[in-house]
């Protein structure tokens, strides 16, 4: 070989060589600590709060009071910690110099693009690229747009567009190099932190109250309260009637919640709103964080940034991302899709280009959280790991797509078919009581109009603008997997196989929507390069604010106070507050439904009528125990005449010792009289109400 050969050969070697190891500085040192921090703490969090769920599935066996297995849980929170601590201070004396990134960080974001573009052969399938954004943009208009056009036509070029780009992608990832990644700079990691911070401290500020609030933070506070996990019903009885079949007793974050008010001595409802809901927010925060950063092509801090405006600035609709997201962390659902899909997605990339064991066991901690939030995860787990592992297996890693797929899904799948062998099935009326087509469900979670068209554009374009290789296939195989799904007929048919019909419109939750978005505007115009970028974020926070719904208006159902607030409204928490103080007979209080609501929420021993219409459809519709709650909380609205025999029938049955109306329902207060209960408190404006109790 000639001289310059040999040259050039080292010169490359010296290219592609780690980095020579340099003595670690107080500063680097300093440095490498804050930008590790996001991921140290999302990860803590992980192992930690399976850790909890474990040990809450396992009390069960042994009887436990739950202050009881909260109590070993934080001794073996310290143990692990100790134990780590004393692992990581062993490798700093053995290396000589920091710890390096999975990664080497030699060029910069626009080498490494450039490099990557032209190994992975995108030039040569450029012309097929060009056909995808074509079928992608179209997809995304006809799908936002709420016409008369026929679901079928954005159906149709959204899959085709999912397909191609599948194809496309599996071929740039076989014949090209691994992708180029920046490890986490401190100034970013410093940067997702204060804004993790920031939006923990706005959740303090703002409430919107939820009508699931009385089931989750209900039970919270019969935990705080009892120091019991309540197996059966304890909203409508104490235990007598059978518990909620689309709600069993398998996800742990109620009870974390319960048993963290006890331990600190204050209530269920401030423990979940004010000590748990914050640091939620920066998890969830921090997990957007981590999934922005590992699929971002470049500047990751402005898709950050824009991401979180989204969950911001889009929220007014019910089943709209951001009303998952900061108003309702603390229901486990919301944290499910905030934190636990966006941090699968970066446990599913780095196994995938790692293989190794700590990603895989990350993956497996991560599904038991999901399991100890929301029942939902086994539902939309399988989707969003099926998706991963179709991508695995499309480039001929079987090995690893078994392995993910059975550590993902055992636990959470598990815990489901053990619960029904215990408690049986869900109930049909349950699990049906609401259905959404492929149509309504696009619309529903992505939803129309520009907002719509935006949400179709990072489903269907994300995989084009995505950073190259692993993210690129897992992004494009998740937008196949959801295009499949929004196929006419498909839902229908999975509701069918299920029988969970009304919880499937969450399918698009796998997406991990909010950072898709944040990263279209990384997409890369040769001639503007960094101004292009800049325009683009304006142009879909400017949308954002323009066509979406903010999440302080009280077009989002939100009251925001200067104080920190329980998320409930004010005026209805003041007079239950009061109602739950008089001294009342024992025996079911009847009010106003608005109120009898969130009692659940205010103490568990003041036991109401009905505390929420919805659950009612899980029991006999022709029974008394519905129809007289049913009447019963007529009569207190004053929304129909209710003769005053089916009044007497059901407050005897019920037990009903005490009725609260609002003063303007005279033919209450009056009907109260002649059943034979006598005022005996009143409450002023504004709530002017009067209260009667049983004088027999």
């Amino acid at each position: 070989m000639s001289k310059a050969g040999n040259s050039a050969l080292v010169a490359n070697e010296q290219r592609t060589d780690p980095l020579p190891e340099r003595p670690a500085g107080l500063t680097h040192r300093l440095r490498s600590a804050v930008a590790s921090l996001p991921r140290l703490l999302t990860d803590a969090a992980v192992v930690a709060f399976a850790l909890y769920t474990v040990l809450y599935h396992a009390a069960f066996l042994f009887a436990l009071r739950p202050s009881a297995t909260f109590l070993i849980w934080l001794v073996c929170c310290v143990v692990l910690g100790a134990l780590r601590l004393a692992l990581a201070f062993r490798r700093a004396r053995v290396a000589p110099g920091p710890e390096r990134d999975a990664v080497q960080e030699g060029a910069t974001a626009e080498q490494a693009t450039t490099a990557e573009q032209g190994a992975t052969g995108w030039g040569r399938a450029r012309r097929w690229w060009w056909v995808t954004l074509a079928a992608a943009v179209l997809a995304a208009v006809t799908a936002g747009l709420d016409g008369p056009m026929p679901w079928g036509v954005p159906a149709v070029l959204g899959l085709v567009a999912s397909a191609v780009a599948v194809l496309l992608t599996r071929r740039a990832w076989l014949v090209g190099p691994e992708a180029a990644y920046r490890g986490t700079s401190a100034g970013q990691a410093v940067y997702a932190l204060v804004l993790s911070v920031l939006v923990a401290v706005s959740s303090l500020f703002m409430a919107r109250n939820s009508r699931d609030d009385v089931f989750y933070v209900g039970k919270s506070v019969w935990v705080a309260e009892r120091d019991l996990v309540p197996v059966r019903d304890f909203l409508f009885t104490e235990g007598v009637a059978p518990g909620l079949t689309t709600q069993p007793p398998i996800s742990s974050i109620e009870v974390f919640a319960g048993s963290l008010g006890r331990i600190l001595g204050i209530h269920g409802a401030a423990a979940t709103w004010y000590v748990l809901l914050p640091v939620l927010a920066v998890l969830a925060v921090l997990a957007l964080w981590r999934l922005v950063h590992r699929w971002a092509p470049r500047r990751p801090v402005l898709a950050f940034t824009v991401a979180i405006a989204y969950l911001y600035l889009v929220v007014g609709d019910d089943a709209a991302l951001g009303t998952f997201h900061l108003p309702r962390l603390y229901e486990g659902k919301g944290m499910f899709v905030s934190a636990v899909v966006p941090l699968m997605w970066v446990y599913l990339t780095d196994w995938f280009e790692s293989r190794s064991r700590a990603k895989l066991f990350l993956i497996g901690a991560l599904s038991v959280v999901a399991t100890g939030l929301s029942s939902t995860s086994a539902i939309i787990l399988p989707i969003l790991v099926g998706a991963a592992a179709l991508a695995m297996l499309l480039v001929g890693r079987w090995r690893d797509a078994l392995l993910a797929a059975a550590v993902a899904l055992t636990y959470p799948v598990g815990a489901v078919v053990v619960a029904r062998l215990l408690l049986g099935s869900v109930s049909s009326a349950g699990g049906e009581t609401q259905f959404f087509d492929a149509e309504g469900t696009y619309r529903r979670t992505l939803l129309v109009g520009v907002l719509g068209i935006i949400g179709g554009l990072a489903l269907w374009c994300g995989p084009m603008v995505i950073r190259r290789r692993t993210p690129q296939l897992l992004a494009a195989s998740a937008a196949l997997t959801m295009s499949v799904l929004f196929v006419p007929g498909v839902l229908e048919l999975l509701g069918a196989v299920s029988g969970v019909s009304a919880v499937l419109w969450r399918v698009p939750w796998i997406l991990a929507l909010p950072g898709l978005i944040g990263i279209l505007c990384t997409v890369q115009v040769p001639p503007l390069r960094r101004l292009a970028s800049g325009v683009i974020a304006a142009v879909l926070v400017g949308s954002f604010a323009f066509f979406g719904v903010p999440m302080w208006s009280t077009g989002s159902f939100v009251e925001v106070r200067p104080y920190p607030i329980w998320k409930l409204p004010q005026q209805r928490q003041k007079l239950v507050f009061w109602m739950e103080g008089l001294d009342r007979p024992s025996g079911l209080l009847l009010a106003p439904t608005t109120l009898m609501r969130i009692s659940p929420i205010i103490s568990s021993r003041l036991r109401v009528v009905m505390p929420r219409d919805g659950y009612l459809v899980e029991y006999d519709p022709n029974s008394d125990f519905v129809k007289d709650r049913l009447t019963l909380g007529a009569f207190a609205d004053g929304t129909r005449d209710v003769p005053l025999p089916e009044v007497a029938a059901a407050v005897q049955r019920l037990d009903v010792t005490t009725i609260c109306v609002y003063s303007g329902n005279r033919k209450a207060r009056s009907a109260a009289v002649e059943l034979g209960f006598e005022e005996f408190a009143r409450h002023k404006a504004p709530g002017a109400m009067r209260c009667f109790r049983h004088t027999g």
